[in-house]
């Protein structure tokens, strides 16, 4: 009995922890400064599923894979930013870049969160404007074989400037491998 309480008091230290660090994070975002320089910023959301991270802007990692916690050096960029009131909240994190063109990392969490789908998105991002990264599966009516229908919809993310699609990449699955990548599709 007396090991099963010690178990018990460890978890309890841990969750603590756990949610000090994230209660840790939310208020070093909050604290980011909006400047003359940074009410030009371009900003970047990502939508479409219930989990999404932004892992690197250029050569600054955003969020860490492993752990799923943002980095220090993010925050002293000051390119993210809080799009709720904690980090606990579906898609918590936005990013407030500067206008020109920059790669993008970011990962979807489409089925769960043990496995993540990554886009790497190279664009020329302009002052004051709101770009979304959105996924969705692309539904379609296949037909042919068995195998052909069998196969999942492919995943696609739109490059959204304010409303309006302007970019398009697609991941076809493919039957042999299971795998693909995404390519940039005509619009």
């Amino acid at each position: 009995m007396k090991k099963f309480f010690g178990q018990l008091v460890v978890t309890g230290a841990l969750f603590a922890t756990l949610s000090a660090c994230q209660s840790f994070d939310t208020a070093r975002i909050k604290n980011v400064k909006e400047t003359e320089s940074t009410k030009n910023n371009a900003l970047i959301y990502c939508a479409g599923t219930a989990h999404c991270e932004f892992e690197r802007f250029d050569q600054i990692q955003v969020v860490d894979p492993n752990n799923q916690h943002v980095q220090r050096a993010a925050i002293k960029a000051g390119i993210v930013r809080l799009n709720g009131r904690s980090l606990s909240e579906p898609n918590p994190l936005y990013l407030s870049v500067p206008s020109g063109q920059h790669e993008v990392v970011i990962r979807y969490y489409p089925i769960s969160q043990e496995k993540a789908e990554r886009l790497h998105v190279i664009h020329n991002f302009r002052s004051k404007h709101e770009y979304t990264f959105k996924m969705y599966r692309e539904r379609s009516k296949n037909r042919g074989s068995l195998l052909d229908k069998s196969a999942p919809d492919p995943l696609c993310v739109d490059l959204k400037q304010g409303a309006k699609t302007i970019r398009r990449f697609c991941r076809p699955y493919n039957v042999l491998t299971g795998l693909g990548e995404f390519v940039e599709k005509k619009l």
